[in-house]
């Protein structure tokens, strides 16, 4: 005797191989998020030049400014600015007064920052290089002796995988 599924088990079971196919279809994209100075955070006696130039910062990543809200902002600046110091036409001003500010980096240029409080001209400030994405991962060839474990993956393990998991939903969504 032939056993048939519901329309709501049969629904969960496609459901439930649709989302482990996207899952494995997706590519891995992910951002970082930079602790501005590092342990030190956003303050004076920091060489920020030094710490940015051992970050590689990409479109998407994020700085996050810790810093003593009484005594420091973060102001973004044009190059020209960053250079002198001069905070009288800032891009934006990201200081919100809790000392933990975010910055995403959203735009495909470089970014300047600088304290307006006097510690500029101490050496806090910050220019931030953004780099290229790098290209996706290239696939490497097959070889001759994985050929075999490739088409009993493709042809055997994967199909089972599925199988166990409608299988498992049927069985939890029995009542």
């Amino acid at each position: 005797m032939g056993r048939s599924y519901s329309g709501s088990k049969w629904t969960a079971a496609v459901a439930l191989a649709f989302c482990a196919t996207l899952m494995v279809m997706l590519p891995e994209v992910s951002s970082k998020r930079f602790i501005v100075g590092g342990s030190m955070g956003w303050t004076s006696n920091v060489n920020y030049t030094l710490w940015a130039g051992n970050q590689t910062f990409y479109f998407g990543d994020w700085l996050f400014f810790v810093y003593d809200r009484n005594q420091n902002d973060i102001i973004e600046v044009n190059k020209t600015n960053y250079e002198t110091c001069n905070a009288e036409h800032p891009v934006h001003n990201y200081t919100t007064g809790a000392g933990r500010d975010v910055v995403e980096l959203n735009v495909t240029h470089d970014r300047y920052f600088i304290s307006s409080k006097g510690s500029c001209y101490g050496g806090m400030k910050l220019h931030v290089h953004l780099s290229p994405l790098p290209p996706p991962p290239r696939a490497s060839p097959a070889k001759s002796h994985s050929s075999r474990f490739t088409v009993l993956r493709s042809q055997f393990v994967i199909p089972a995988v599925f199988a166990i998991g409608a299988v498992w939903d049927s069985l939890i969504l029995r009542v």
